[in-house]
Formats: structure tokens, C-alpha cells, sequence
């Protein structure tokens, strides 16, 4: 079983939605080490003819069945040392093609004449914050002016003259002066982090390895200290059995019989 089999829902010993009085079971308090947010907020705004100097290119090659070596059972076509691949599980990462390359068997290619802008998207959830500032108010407590400068790793693929499909790696910056709850200064530091996603729009090649694009920016920022809190807990959990997969369509029918 799991916690959410049918054959274990509504257990007093599994989370979930607690029926009748939510205080029955309370047993002891615990003391936990969590990230408190004390505050967070959302930023999303649209950057035009945004330039972009792209390093780090590496062409997207499979493997010498072409297949990609992650397993990843890619559809490829392939000439040479030139594929064109799809990936049902999503698009391939910058470390994959970088893996794919270093064990071509092949000589790497190298980007060739006119380059074709295909799409860009965010690497990973994770901004980097730099230049920070935080000047507290006066005349609003706990209340600060935050000001940053958030870096959003971006992954870029383009085509090259010769159909040969290409990824590099860039960052889009965007500056943050905005409103936060801060907390007092404790022996426990505060920090800022940041989540952010991107995706393109529209982009263009104008040379010298650069893109001209519009993209699409989410920047979440939070207010987050490491602290230890007490909670009142039900006690330690108690995991259940795995259940087995297996085609019993009977047993749900007997379930419903049961007087």
C-alpha cells in the first residue's frame, strides 16, 4: 500500500484531510528546522530586443546507434555527424549535449555560415542575486527597499547553414527595487532567493555569436531564514507496505458490497 491506496485511505496514521476533532491524536510537540518565509512576491514582465551573447556551444549529437546515452529513447535522423533528434520526455539539457559530445566518435562539428535563432528557455529554477541592497523604512516597521540584480540562466538553441542544431548557454538579467517584510536582526541571518523561469518569444541572429530575442521573465523572490520552530505533531509516521501493481478490478466492486 501507500499513504493514498484505498485500501488505506482515512487512516488516523496517514496525511490527509483529518475527520472530526482535529485535536484528538495530539500527542507532543516537536521541535523542527524548516525555512520560514517571511515574506515573498512575484515579478513578471516582457523584455524586448533583448541582446544576448551566447558561450559554452555544443552541437546536439546522440550517440554512435543515435541514441542518446541518457536513455532517453530520442528519435533521431542522422547523417555523418549531423542529427536531427526528438526527445519525448522534453527537450535535451546543455550538460546531456555537452555528455553526447564529448563521446561522439566522430570529429565535432563547428557552427557553420548564417545561424538560425530556434528557441530559448530558463536552465533551472534557480536565479543568482547579486548587488543586493536593503535599506530598512523609517516609517513602515519590518519593512524594507530591496534592491537586486537577478541573473536567469538561459539554455539557446539554434541551426546552423547546414541544418546542424546547436545549444549554448547565456544569462538575461533583470534588476529588481522593490518592497519586502524583513525581519529583526537576529543571531539567525536572513537570506534572499530567487526562482525564476524563462521562455522566448521571438529571437535573430545579428552575429558575433549574439541573439537579439524577446522573452517572457518570472522572478519570484522570497525572504527566507533558517529557524527552529515547535509544531504539536501527531507522532512519527507509519509507512505502509508498498502495494503491488496488479489487475484485482474485482476487489474495488467488493469494497462496495460490503454491508
Amino acid at each position: 500500500m501507500s499513504f493514498y491506496s484505498y485500501k488505506n485511505a482515512n487512516s488516523d496514521a496517514c496525511p490527509g484531510m483529518v475527520n472530526g476533532n482535529i485535536l484528538n491524536g495530539l500527542n507532543q510537540r516537536v521541535c523542527i528546522q524548516v525555512k520560514n518565509v517571511y515574506d515573498s512576491c512575484m515579478q513578471q514582465e516582457q523584455l524586448d530586443d533583448k541582446e544576448i551573447v551566447i558561450e559554452n556551444i555544443v552541437p546536439l549529437l546522440p550517440g554512435n546507434d543515435c541514441q542518446n546515452p541518457m536513455n532517453r529513447q530520442c528519435t533521431c535522423a542522422c547523417e555523418d555527424n549531423r542529427c536531427s533528434c526528438t526527445c519525448p520526455n522534453g527537450p535535451i539539457s546543455h550538460q546531456e549535449a555537452v555528455e553526447n559530445a564529448e563521446n561522439s566518435p566522430n570529429p565535432l562539428p563547428r557552427p557553420y555560415g548564417a545561424w538560425t535563432f530556434e528557441s530559448c528557455r530558463s536552465s533551472t529554477t534557480l536565479g543568482r542575486i547579486s548587488n543586493l541592497s536593503v535599506e530598512r523604512l523609517a516609517d513602515r516597521p519590518q519593512f524594507a527597499r530591496v534592491r537586486c540584480t537577478v541573473d536567469v540562466p538561459l539554455d539557446v538553441l539554434f541551426l546552423d547553414q547546414r541544418c546542424q542544431e546547436w545549444m549554448g548557454q547565456t544569462t538575461v538579467t533583470v534588476n529588481k527595487d522593490i518592497l519586502l517584510c524583513i525581519p529583526d536582526d537576529s543571531i539567525i541571518p536572513f537570506t534572499l532567493e530567487s526562482l525564476v523561469s524563462a521562455i522566448c518569444v521571438s529571437g535573430s541572429y545579428i552575429g558575433n555569436c549574439t541573439f537579439e530575442i524577446t522573452v517572457c521573465v518570472t522572478v519570484v523572490l522570497k525572504v527566507i531564514a533558517e529557524v527552529d520552530i515547535m509544531v504539536p505533531t501527531y507522532g512519527f509516521c507509519q509507512v505502509p507496505p508498498c502495494e503491488e501493481f496488479a489487475e484485482n478490478v474485482c476487489d474495488e466492486l467488493f469494497i462496495g458490497c460490503l454491508p
